[in-house]
Order: C-alpha cells, then sequence, then structure tokens
C-alpha cells in the first residue's frame, strides 16, 4: 500500500513537471534602426525645370547623373537661385502647353490654382512651398539682396514682384505683351524685362519703384543677359536672327548682331569673364558662341533639338544646354566645342541653371 502511495505521488510529481511553463527567457535587445543618411546636394549642381512632366531634375555636374527628382507642379519654366545658394525659385504655370504649331483656340481652360513660384531647399533637396506669384509666371529673377522677386506674368503683361521674407506681392509693373525674360542688372537695382509682343525690353527702376524706360530690339525677345561689369545687355530676337547689344548706361543698342538667315536665338548667358556670350538657338539646334569684343559669332555647336535653357559651369569649361523634344540635357566641352554628354532627365525640359553646394 505505501509503495502504491509512493508511486501515485511520484507520477503527480512528474506530470507537473511535464506541465510546468518553462522560464521566460530574455527578450533580445532590438537593433537600432539606421539613422536616415542626410541628404547632400552635389558639390555642383545642375538643375533642369522639365516643362512636361513637373519636376526638377538634379545632376551631379561630376558624375554627369541625376541623382533627385524633385516634383514641383504644372509645367515649371524659369528657374532662378539665391544670393546664398541655398534656395531655388522656379516659375509654375496652370495656362496650357501652347508652343509652336498649337491652336490655341482648342486648348483647356487654365488652371489659375497651379500658378506660382515654387521655392527648393537646395540642401534638403525638397520643394518648401509655393508663393502667389500673379498669372502664368514664365520666368523669374532675384534681386541682389535676396529680399525681391521678380516675375513676368506672360498673360497679364506685367512684372510682378514678391517680398521672399513675406511671400507677398508687393508691386507691379505693365511691360507690354507677353514679358518673358527676366535679368537683373549687375550693379545697379534695375530689372530687364523682355516684351515678345512689343519687341522691347523694359528697364525698370526696383528700389525707384518706376520704369525708366522701353529699349526696342528686335522681334521676339526671348532673354537678357549681362556682361559681368553690367556694362552691356545682350537681348536675342528669335524671328529677327539677331541680338541687340545695348549700353546700359545709355539705354541705347550700340550694335545688332546677326546670326543669320533661319536662326532663332533663344537663351544667353555670358562667360564669367565677360569676354563671350552663349547663345542657345531653339529649333535652329545650336549653341552660338560670340566674341564680345568683336561681336562675332566664333562657333556654332550642334547641342540638340530646340535647346532653350542654358547655363555655365563655375570652371567656364562646359555649357548645358536643355532639349526639350529629346528629353536630355547636352553638355558641351567648351574646349573642344563639342558635346561630351547627354544625360536624359524629365519630360520636356526647359530651364537650366549651375549652383555650387552652399
Amino acid at each position: 500500500m505505501k509503495s502504491s502511495l509512493m508511486c501515485a505521488v511520484a507520477g503527480v510529481l512528474a506530470l507537473a513537471a511535464c506541465n510546468r511553463p518553462e522560464p521566460s527567457k530574455p527578450a533580445a535587445a532590438e537593433t537600432p534602426a539606421a539613422a536616415p543618411k542626410p541628404v547632400v546636394p552635389p558639390a555642383v549642381g545642375v538643375y533642369v525645370t522639365n516643362e512636361g512632366s513637373g519636376d526638377l531634375s538634379i545632376l551631379d555636374a561630376g558624375t554627369r547623373a541625376v541623382v533627385a527628382t524633385v516634383p514641383l507642379g504644372k509645367r515649371p519654366r524659369g528657374i532662378a537661385v539665391s544670393p546664398d545658394r541655398a534656395t531655388l525659385y522656379v516659375a509654375l504655370s496652370g495656362s496650357p502647353n501652347a508652343g509652336p504649331g498649337v491652336d490655341e483656340s482648342k486648348l483647356p481652360p487654365p488652371d489659375r490654382t497651379a500658378d506660382g513660384i515654387g521655392v527648393v531647399d537646395v540642401r534638403q533637396q525638397k520643394l518648401i512651398k509655393v508663393l502667389t506669384s500673379g498669372t502664368d509666371p514664365e520666368q523669374v529673377a532675384v534681386s541682389h539682396d535676396g529680399k525681391l522677386l521678380f516675375v513676368a506674368n506672360e498673360d497679364a503683361a506685367q512684372l510682378t514682384v514678391i517680398d521672399t521674407g513675406t511671400g507677398t506681392i508687393v508691386e507691379t509693373f505693365a511691360t507690354g505683351g507677353e514679358p518673358e525674360g527676366v535679368s537683373v542688372e549687375p550693379r545697379r537695382d534695375r530689372v530687364w524685362v523682355t516684351s515678345e509682343e512689343n519687341g522691347a525690353v523694359f528697364v525698370i527702376d526696383y528700389a525707384a519703384h518706376k520704369l525708366v524706360k522701353p529699349v526696342k530690339v528686335g522681334p521676339r525677345p526671348r532673354s537678357v543677359a549681362f556682361l559681368p561689369d553690367g556694362s552691356r545687355a545682350y537681348v536675342p530676337s528669335e524671328t529677327g536672327g539677331t541680338i541687340s547689344v545695348i549700353d546700359t548706361q545709355r539705354l541705347v543698342v550700340v550694335k545688332t548682331i546677326n546670326l543669320g538667315e533661319g536662326v532663332r536665338p533663344m537663351g544667353t548667358v555670358a562667360a564669367h569673364d565677360g569676354r563671350a556670350l552663349y547663345v542657345s538657338t531653339g529649333r535652329s539646334t545650336k549653341a552660338v558662341i560670340i566674341d564680345t569684343a568683336t561681336n562675332a559669332v566664333t562657333a556654332s555647336i550642334e547641342a540638340g533639338p530646340r535647346p532653350w535653357g542654358i547655363a555655365l559651369s563655375p570652371d567656364g569649361k562646359t555649357l548645358y544646354t536643355a532639349n526639350g523634344p529629346s528629353n536630355d540635357v547636352s553638355l558641351i566641352d567648351l574646349d573642344t566645342k563639342q558635346v561630351a554628354a547627354k544625360v536624359p532627365v524629365g519630360q520636356g525640359p526647359w530651364g537650366v541653371i549651375v549652383v555650387a553646394r552652399p
């Protein structure tokens, strides 16, 4: 009997041992999540507005590769950079695209909610806000101190002035029909605006809040470039095939450079030393180089289909053109006068600017 009782007790103890939960093991320490890599802009970035895809392509000038794409909004075109190189300003438009050969009567109505100036943080590589700009902004420029933006409102025939601190419109000026090119004059508080319809460039003293003078140039003027010392302005006439050279002191045309029949000059940028002017020629497919001492064409380089936006590298050795129909940017070696590479970007590249890291 005693033996049977001991066996029963042993069985109960064994069963309890089998059903006893195992002691819990200490939880393994979680591996901390890796910190996100900081966004680092290229040492020299090439920033390209893509009118068709509504975004900004960022190229690394050193690797010749697109390193980021920033969504912007509808029809980004003109682009400018702040004096401290920390902020980009991009003209966005809700007006439908009315390129060459388009029947404007069949276009959809404009989307005015899409009009504005996109503000892009260069370090973060992102759009941070959109400023009210007036209707259909096409190109934009920045004052010397970075406190004002100047916007060409193509369909409103006016220049809009925006305070960058408050983001508000502070002034407007009448400019003539279809204003497009906007540039701030070196060493003076004056902004120049081209009027395609009037065949003139309107010179506005923004410190004095007044129009100084409209200067007659060739038909359909598209942009304005200045020599670094501000002594001369160069205004291309797309349908006239000419460049008007203007004395900025007297505000008179002192020379008209004829580029030849069928040449359609568009964008302009001066060499850093002022010795050359570089001109994109749109449907003429070329980038033209002009000697500013002689006003003679020294080179004509096949750039790509319809190059519009044009920019120069900080070292002055590479010229960039935005080629809309082929969705790429040409990198032109100015020593060899040849296209060294073509980099695919977004759809319909329009504007281009080169910025060294702030």
